[in-house]
């Protein structure tokens, strides 16, 4: 009982705390589209500005979304993780400590919830469990 209380409040505390920044970046998208602006945001990798929006809109509320119910949680984790730790080093990587700790707080527990799985109470051990 402990563990799967354990494994569903990192699993679930993480993502309901992550949605919130994906959905500001889901806004700005839209606005940014809808007035036929250009998007102001990172350009990783050469990507542009509106790829590289739209992925961290994915790894911020998409992947948070499916992990909160715990569906295809450690394939979700990873891109959640992969997200926080191009803020914290590539977009924060010039910045203090103090300006990194939440991408890196938020990584460490995706990165637990990549390596742990979804825990008891899960859409993925629901289903496992009805397909005996």
């Amino acid at each position: 009982m402990t563990n799967a209380l354990g494994l569903f409040l990192l699993r679930a505390g993480t993502s309901f705390l992550m949605i919130p920044h994906g959905w500001a970046k889901y806004e700005r998208l839209t606005q940014a589209l809808e007035a036929d602006e250009p998007v102001k945001f990172m350009n990783f990798m050469g990507l542009g500005t509106t790829v590289s929006l739209s992925l961290t809109i994915f790894g911020e509320l998409i992947a948070p979304a499916f992990i909160l119910a715990g569906f295809k949680t450690r394939w979700f984790a990873a891109p959640a993780a992969f997200t926080m730790l191009v803020a914290a080093f590539i977009a924060h990587g010039a910045d203090p400590l103090a300006e990194k700790e939440h991408a890196l707080l938020y990584a460490i527990a995706f990165l637990g919830v990549l390596l742990l799985g979804p825990g008891r109470w899960s859409v993925d051990t629901w289903w496992a469990e009805r397909k005996v």
